[in-house]
């Protein structure tokens, strides 16, 4: 059964992956700038927070293989990550009508917590843009070349995040990359690392 071509769970996914929006729409339809600046944390906070889980996808299924749940989160996790991007744009758009010039914004540019930002923002948008079933058959093997992208453009995410107020947001970012950065050390381990059974004399 379908809706529009889509199945009942993505649709519910949708749902909940729109749900923070729904809190952001007053501040970005008023007229009230400080709660207009205020949005700025938490549509990056959501981005990084729709980023995290769906980078999460392939470690999970690794750690818990053969667990039904972790396939539907890598099923889902192109939807995920849409929707992190999708807040990422908000965040970015608030941003740049926050500052209000564009001299204000060059101005911003040489410091950490901006420029990580950007750059993010520039790696996910050809991301965003080849996240579709017809770019994947188009690049072919290049299709998952690029998306490995996605990896450092994640520590720009995590560098934009801690440094904010000279480092001082560093503990929630931990608390938030801590559970990614550690699924990262269990795949290099795993595939690089861990002790291999010696091979059976023929």
């Amino acid at each position: 059964m379908t809706f529009l071509g889509y199945k009942p769970s993505t649709l519910l996914l949708w749902v909940v992956l729109s749900l923070p929006a729904l809190t952001m729409i007053g501040p970005l339809l008023g007229d009230d700038a400080r709660a207009f600046h205020r949005l700025l944390h938490p549509t990056g906070e959501w981005a990084a927070r729709f980023m995290i889980i769906g980078m999460m996808a392939s470690g999970l299924m690794l750690v818990f293989r053969g667990r039904q749940w972790p396939r539907w989160l890598m099923h889902h996790r192109r939807d995920i990550e849409v929707a992190a991007f999708v807040y990422a744009a908000l965040h970015t758009l608030v941003y740049v009508t926050d500052r209000g010039t564009l001299d204000r914004i060059i101005a911003a540019l040489p410091q950490t917590e901006i420029w990580t930002g950007w750059l993010a923002m520039l790696i996910f948008v050809p991301l965003a843009l080849t996240s579709n079933n017809p770019a994947q058959r188009w690049l072919h093997r290049g299709w998952k070349t690029l998306q490995r992208a996605a990896y450092p453009a994640a520590v720009l995410v995590l560098i934009h995040w801690a440094s904010l107020h000279d480092w001082g947001s560093w503990p929630p970012a931990a608390v938030h990359f801590g559970p990614l950065v550690g699924l990262w050390a269990y795949r290099l381990w795993f595939w690089y690392l861990r002790p291999r059974a010696p091979l059976a004399a023929a």
